[in-house]
């Protein structure tokens, strides 16, 4: 069985740096931190009293929050079109 190649590479979230080892395209993970590193700034400037543990836990908890209404919304979606089609 033959394994995916695997990219190294360091990238930048909230002002520290991770390097990430995967399969998936540079390009993919660097989008993946410019959004977590995004929403970890936006809700920093709203909470400013939160330390850097507290705005990661909750950036994951919205992120999860938004995945889940994300898959809710497919699955419905899924549903009218099974209808539609009959």
């Amino acid at each position: 069985m033959e394994e995916e190649q695997k990219t190294r590479i360091t990238i930048d979230i909230y002002g520290q740096p991770y390097t990430i080892i995967g399969t998936d395209s540079s390009a993919h993970v660097r989008q993946v931190a410019t959004i977590v590193d995004e929403r970890m700034r936006e809700l920093s400037v709203r909470n400013p009293y939160l330390d850097t543990t507290k705005v990661a836990v909750l950036t994951a908890v919205n992120s999860v929050h938004d995945y889940l209404k994300l898959e809710a919304e497919k699955e419905f979606l899924e549903e009218e079109l099974k209808k539609l089609k009959g």
